[in-house]
């Protein structure tokens, strides 16, 4: 019997099953496809993202990062500067999803996971000690990452709540014929969408698609971008076509029992600002180390549930940016004098650093139950005794840390052998930090002085680590 078994073996499972190996726990990941996919359906991740893969060295290995200004769109209107709050990484990376995936699966076997391909899962049986899963795989906790159709949320019961789709949307490689304009093109009838490669995709307006599952043919697709475009567009030697639509759903809870959803089995949208794979990868960082500790008798009680807690808010809040996004992008002329205005408030820097802190996912917070923390912590470089070490590099092991920044002797005291304590100077206003293994920040001195500090300290090390 495995400990996890995860359904699901795209870039969000199988970053997950790396993230569960590296804390030592058995793992198999069941993907229902033969072979690996070529074909990338993303390739944009956000500075949270690109944050997260640094502080497990992966950040080069996944994309090209790109640092400083970079011009990015909000709902098509390219008025975004992603660079003004990018923080210590990258403004953005490219990385297709195909590669990304091949990245963190050989991570994954590395550390130990075990990948099984040709799995289909069609259904699970709850035990009170583990999970039976149909393909007759037994582990103690399973989660679902097997996408927006998710055969594992289904078989627990999870409600999958939202919108249904309004806007037909088609997407495939073709021949394009030369001379036809790339980028983002918005006309009365819906969008046309031309990406380098002979990529295409089209938002049509005109309802959802009658058929979600039937094969997309070059015809249908053809029609589609004409209707769109208003003129003619040879197209030919098609590849990868697919169909998806504007419906924006998520999973009542993302824990039912031992079963727990991520992904897009968790949360599904329209793909503007490219967000769901950045979502999908942070559900997997932090619900990783939180796992391990709960099947390794690790966990205080509640850590497991705070999963939903902390990562169902903020796929909500996706889901909210981008029906914004979709509302003001309806093709009618009568949104145009909205979208004018709304592209002159883009100018401001208070505008833009909210917008952009939302698509980049820089401004997730999470509530920790200390004020004042829940933030990203930033990296660091701290001169230690033994030399200088940054921050970014002590997380790679995945562990829980406790900066002693000011000789506090008397905190690090208290943390004990629940964190690994590493004493030494760096450029921060806090004499010291208690920083949870996905990164983000537990406790900070800030939290009050001298005794009333050791206090808060002993609950945040309560809360979170046994």
């Amino acid at each position: 019997m495995f400990d996890v078994a995860v359904v699901g073996g795209g870039p969000v499972g199988m970053l997950l099953a790396a993230e569960l190996a590296l804390q030592q726990v058995s793992v198999v990941v069941l993907e229902r496809r033969a072979v690996p996919l070529t074909e990338s359906k993303a390739g944009t991740l956000h500075a949270r993202t690109a944050q997260s893969l640094d502080r497990r060295g992966l950040l080069t290995e996944v994309g090209h990062p790109t640092w400083g200004s970079v011009r990015f769109h909000f709902s098509g209107m390219f008025g975004l500067d992603l660079g003004a709050v990018a923080g210590d990484g990258p403004s953005i990376m490219g990385s297709p999803s195909a590669w990304a995936e091949h990245v963190f699966a050989e991570r994954a076997e590395a550390l130990g996971a075990t990948i099984l391909r040709g799995q289909e899962v069609t259904g699970l049986v709850q035990h009170d000690g583990h999970v039976r899963l149909s393909n007759g795989v037994e582990a103690r906790y399973v989660v679902g990452a097997d996408g927006a159709r998710s055969a594992v949320r289904k078989a627990a019961g999870i409600p999958f709540v939202g919108m249904g789709a309004r806007v037909a949307a088609l997407m495939g490689e073709v021949r394009l014929p030369p001379g036809l304009p790339g980028g983002y093109h918005r006309t009365p009838r819906g969008w046309l969408l031309v990406w380098p490669g002979g990529r295409i995709t089209t938002y049509d307006y005109r309802g959802p698609h009658a058929d979600k599952s039937a094969p997309v043919t070059l015809e249908e697709l053809r029609e589609a971008a004409e209707h769109i475009a208003g003129f003619p567009i040879p197209m030919s030697e098609p590849r990868n076509l697919t169909r998806y639509g504007d419906a924006s759903l998520q999973a009542q809870t993302y824990r039912s029992g031992r079963v727990l959803l991520a992904g897009d089995a968790a949360h599904m949208h329209f793909p503007w600002g490219g967000q769901g794979l950045n979502t999908g990868l942070e559900d997997a960082f932090n619900l990783g180390w939180k796992l391990a500790a709960q099947v390794q008798g690790r966990a205080p009680d509640g850590l497991l549930d705070t999963y939903h807690a902390e990562r169902h808010p903020v796929a909500a809040r996706v889901l909210w940016n981008v029906r914004a996004q979709n509302a003001l992008a309806d093709p009618d002329p009568r949104m145009d004098p909205l979208r004018e205005l709304f592209a002159e408030l883009m100018r401001f820097e208070e505008v833009n650093a909210y917008l952009s802190g939302m698509i980049s996912g820089v401004d997730t917070v999470y509530d920790v139950g200390v004020p004042g923390a829940g933030w990203m912590a930033p990296d660091l470089a701290i001169a230690t005794d033994a030399g200088t070490v940054t921050l970014v590099e002590l997380l790679r092991r995945g562990q829980p840390l406790f900066l002693d920044l000011n000789g506090r002797y008397d905190l690090v005291k208290v943390v004990g052998a629940r964190a690994e304590v590493v004493s030494g100077k760096a450029d921060s206003p806090y004499e010291a930090l208690l920083i949870r293994p996905d990164g983000y920040v537990a406790w900070t001195s800030a939290a009050g002085p001298s005794a009333a500090g050791e206090e808060t300290l002993a609950g945040a090390l309560d809360r979170w680590f046994l």
